[in-house]
């Protein structure tokens, strides 16, 4: 134990627990704190905890056999009262006497075996293969969210191709966002394991789920309109997939000073697939027998984007960081720590809340408008500028925020920024009437959007930084799953606040734009607590600490 014990001072970012004996509920308490990189407790597991650690490590339990892989190496059960970790194929194995990659022997430790652990494990490297694994999350996130759009821009046509109303078709768009919080379970699970495995299952949903909606539309006269709910369905089940797996994935590939930047790219690509069918999809239909030519275009654009999906690395060859080494809780356990956590409740509410907010107004932009005398390609426009606007503005300040770290303050400007937004919006959709022109919607539109997507990736990896050693798969699947159910549901209380036909102008929504306006406002002051009434050091960027503290730990044990 003296080898292990002399690794262990070296790498001080390195989870200890693994080494521990089965009956030593005190040393695992410690040591979670270690892995974290912190002092205070909060994390401190109960016996039952310390039981389910021991048996199973990123997600899989292993009595006596081999746990689940996480990214870099397979955790099993060696020799006596310890633990022991073998490596992937790919970066050899560590079996016998050989460290692992935390630095621990499963054997008696051969002289020199702590130095040599020490230095292979300080060896850290990021690999151009990240971006093609980026690249293809971005297209998935692009075209599931295109797929989610694909009638809403067009929902007369839609209703009258498939002889309903567009109330009716309006549950194409919710039912996709339902789905995502009944698949929610799984998606925790399967990204847990890696980002591979949820990016092939996402790409599998999206071919077999867009090809049926063609099939259930395939006539000009006419279309099958259960058949396309089926199909939308299994693409709605596909989105949380990718949707929830930039945060796992910018774990896995990239270094705290690219995690913000990946993590913008690949979950803002989603509401910019959404601008995509906003913008497009009306030049593609100018009469309801279109719709089933619109629906083929889409299903061969999605299937180009899904096949690649097939071929990304599930790993790199070694950790880009000390924080990707570390071995990420069990999902039981860090429920119950992440459910005890106030910070946590104050990030996701507001997340959940604006999010849902998104995805009715991006869902309901042209019935919101078209009242007014906006045309369908108008408010398509609209929907554009919210998306490409927001983009822009993620893009200058995601670079920003992974050299600054500065989460804290981009939250509390964005928030009230966005609450403000909707709460001028009430009175936008109108003055077109006054003779405003679109000038009024489209500037709020920009601002929303500059707001929102500066926001979104600077929680979910704010989330991740709060809660590190728990794995970025329950945070990031149970923020957009919270803001999925949250659109579905303020999409049909929407529908019904919509007026009537004695309404002025007939059919407008400002009942709905209020009810968006009171919610949003509401969210604010939540965010704007964190880090007050004394709980300060609550916001310590825990993964940020846990790599700075083992990289100091390697060159100061050199």
């Amino acid at each position: 134990m003296s080898s292990v014990s002399s690794v262990d001072n070296k790498q001080p970012g390195l989870v200890t627990y693994l080494t521990k004996p089965r009956d030593s509920r005190a040393t695992l308490s410690k040591s979670s704190d270690t892995m974290a990189g912190l002092s205070h407790p909060w994390q401190e597991l109960s016996g039952e905890d310390a039981d389910s650690i021991e048996k199973k490590t990123t997600g899989g339990s292993s009595a006596g056999g081999s746990g689940v892989r996480n990214g870099v190496g397979l955790f099993k059960r060696g020799d006596g009262d310890h633990l022991s970790i073998e490596m992937d194929a790919v970066t050899g194995h560590a079996t016998g006497p050989a460290p692992g990659p935390a630095g621990f022997a499963s054997g008696p430790a051969e002289p020199g075996a702590a130095e040599t652990a020490a230095s292979a494990v300080s060896e850290y490297k990021v690999y151009k293969r990240r971006f093609f694994g980026l690249l293809q999350l971005t297209l998935l996130n692009i075209v599931v969210s295109w797929d989610w759009l694909t009638f809403a821009p067009v929902a007369s046509h839609a209703a009258a191709y498939f002889n309903t109303t567009e109330t009716v078709v309006n549950w194409l768009s919710t039912a996709f966002l339902f789905a995502f919080a009944f698949i929610t379970p799984v998606v925790i699970y399967v990204l847990h394991l890696g980002p591979k495995k949820a990016i092939v299952t996402a790409a599998a949903l999206i071919l077999v789920g867009n090809w049926i909606r063609f099939a259930g539309s395939h006539s000009s006269s006419g279309g099958l309109f259960g058949v396309v709910m089926f199909g939308q369905i299994l693409t709605g089940l596909a989105q949380p997939f990718v949707l929830a797996a930039p945060t796992r994935y910018s774990d896995l590939w990239f270094t705290n000073r690219g995690r913000v930047a990946a993590t913008a790219l690949t979950s803002l690509a989603n509401p910019f697939g959404a601008a995509l069918g906003q913008l497009i999809i009306p030049f593609w239909v100018s009469q309801p027998g279109d719709i089933s030519h619109m629906v083929l275009y889409v299903s061969i654009i999605s299937s180009i984007s899904a096949i690649p999906s097939f071929f990304i690395p599930s790993h790199p060859p070694s950790p880009p960081a000390p924080s990707c080494e570390t071995p990420k809780l069990p999902l039981r356990a860090s429920a119950k720590l992440l459910f005890k956590q106030l910070e946590f409740w104050l990030l996701i509410l507001p997340f959940a809340v604006y999010v849902g907010l998104f995805n009715s107004l991006s869902s309901l932009i042209n019935q919101i408008l078209l009242p007014h005398g906006y045309t369908d390609e108008e408010a398509g426009i609209a929907g554009a500028i919210l998306i490409v606007v927001g983009l822009v503005a993620s893009a200058a300040i995601s670079p920003v925020i992974d050299r600054t770290k500065s989460y804290l303050l981009a939250i509390r400007v964005a928030v009230p920024l966005i609450g403000l937004c909707y709460f001028i919006f009430i009175w936008m959709p109108g003055t077109r009437e006054g003779g405003g022109g679109v000038a009024g919607p489209y500037v709020v539109m920009a601002v929303l959007g500059a707001a929102c997507f500066s926001l979104l990736p600077v929680v979910v990896e704010y989330l991740v930084e709060l809660t590190h050693p728990i794995t970025p798969a329950i945070t990031s699947a149970l923020a957009w799953s919270g803001g999925q159910v949250l659109g579905g549901v303020f999409i049909v209380v929407s529908g019904a606040l919509k007026g009537g036909e004695e309404a002025s102008p007939p059919g407008n929504m400002r009942d709905a734009l209020i009810f968006h306006a009171v919610l949003a406002l509401a969210g604010v002051p939540l965010p704007l607590c964190l880090g007050l009434f004394g709980r300060g050091e609550k916001l310590l960027l825990r993964r940020v600490k846990s790599d700075e503290e083992a990289r100091r730990g390697a060159v100061e044990g050199k």
